[in-house]
């Protein structure tokens, strides 16, 4: 099966062309600055062609456009047309309780993802706009929801339950959910295949650590914790989010800065983090450049982010009785020996131990970065959350074709 992917975020759509049965991609792409000038398209075929495109793109029905266009091109695209499109899926951060697997969308579920924008204010609304872009250019091609908290559903309830009066949980479903389960499935997945063994037999804790990041610990192929939690603020640091806080903090800026509810919410998911702590940007490779010439708060950010990462790390082998794979991916986690390097260092007696001569060589390239001497493997795995995607796409349009 032909499947298109859709990522859709407040002013970017990344997407790419899979064909299931090769599980191979055979385009992929990304339209930049949605809304804001510059607006920049990008687009990539499996066999190395490149192009770029400059052009006006206003909203994310123009982008859906956009990108159904290039991929008919006589001179850039992979199609001859776009019946070819067998089914589209699309990556959704948060459903509750609502949907607790994978969806075939209709206008009725469709509704339904607007009940749960409140999950994921941030991320929620333009998934949904990429959904009804791509219900209204291709109304005969079937589109498939993918929840990045699905992978975590499986939690036990000592897990995912608040210190909150337990009505809420009832009532109004609020628990930890996690997130980037795609990643976490597809890496923790892929690790047993490349070490030999059975998914099943494994006790694996994987970081995907980028401008958003988190942690999880799976067991038996089943994700039994995960640090982000009813919303993608919680966990490790990240690019602006906070993270873990002292609840009592949203109380004390909010009255110090007069903030209402929205901009208490603007501030702690888009001003904190690496780029709060720095003062400079949340991009890490930004800041280990500062770091590297002198800037301390940098540093600071550098030192803060590692250490939230590394106590994650210590906490889920406790949780998972010992651990025999780390993974870490992401664009950070793939690509920053050093941040790999300082989340690891002096875990010894919990069995970790780095070839750092390796360590320092990988970048985006499955690896095992960790010594003979060390008991828990630890590797570099790059994620593939769009084949994921694209295989829970097909499962779900079969399951219905079947019916």
């Amino acid at each position: 099966m032909k499947v298109l992917t859709i990522n859709s975020g407040s002013s970017s759509v990344k997407y790419q062309m899979i064909d299931t049965h090769t599980q191979q991609s055979l385009c992929r792409g990304l339209v930049e600055r949605i809304g804001i000038s510059g607006t920049c398209m990008s687009h990539t075929r499996a066999d190395g062609h490149k192009t770029k495109i400059s052009n006006n793109i206003t909203n994310h029905q123009t982008a859906i456009e956009a990108i159904l266009k290039i991929l008919v091109d006589p001179e850039h695209g992979i199609l001859s047309d776009l019946g070819e499109i067998e089914a589209v899926g699309h990556r959704l951060v948060h459903a509750g309780e609502k949907f607790k697997e994978s969806v075939l969308i209709d206008n009725e579920v469709r509704d339904k993802l607007y009940e749960c924008i409140e999950y994921a204010p941030l991320h929620n609304p333009p998934n949904i706009k990429g959904i009804e872009a791509a219900m209204e250019n291709l109304p005969n091609t079937p589109n498939v929801g993918v929840f990045d908290t699905t992978f975590h559903n499986a939690m036990p309830d000592y897990a995912f339950m608040y210190g909150i009066p337990y009505k809420y949980y009832k009532q109004q479903g609020i628990r930890r959910y996690g997130f980037h389960g795609s990643s976490h499935l597809y890496v923790s997945r892929r690790a047993a295949e490349i070490v030999g063994k059975d998914y099943r037999d494994l006790k694996i804790i994987t970081c995907h650590l980028g401008n958003g990041s988190s942690i999880a610990a799976i067991k038996g192929g089943i994700s039994v914790d995960t640090s982000m939690g009813f919303t993608p603020l919680e966990g490790v640091i990240m690019g602006t989010r906070c993270g873990d806080i002292d609840p009592g903090l949203i109380f004390a800026i909010a009255a110090r800065e007069n903030f209402t509810l929205d901009e208490a919410s603007s501030f702690f998911n888009k001003q904190c983090g690496l780029q709060g702590i720095s003062g400079l940007t949340s991009d890490m490779r930004e800041i280990e450049a500062a770091a590297a010439a002198g800037n301390y708060q940098a540093q600071l950010a550098l030192n803060v982010f590692c250490y939230r990462i590394k106590k994650y790390i210590a906490s889920y082998i406790g949780v998972l009785n010992g651990a025999d794979i780390v993974v870490f991916t992401g664009g950070i986690g793939e690509n920053s020996y050093t941040v790999r390097s300082q989340s690891t260092k002096d875990m010894d007696q919990l069995g970790i131990e780095l070839d750092e001569a390796k360590n320092c060589e990988i970048r985006s390239t499955e690896s095992t970065i960790s010594s003979e001497k060390s008991r828990i493997r630890v590797m570099v795995i790059p994620t593939n959350e769009e084949l994921v995607i694209a295989m829970e796409t097909e499962r779900i349009v079969g399951q219905h074709r079947g019916r």
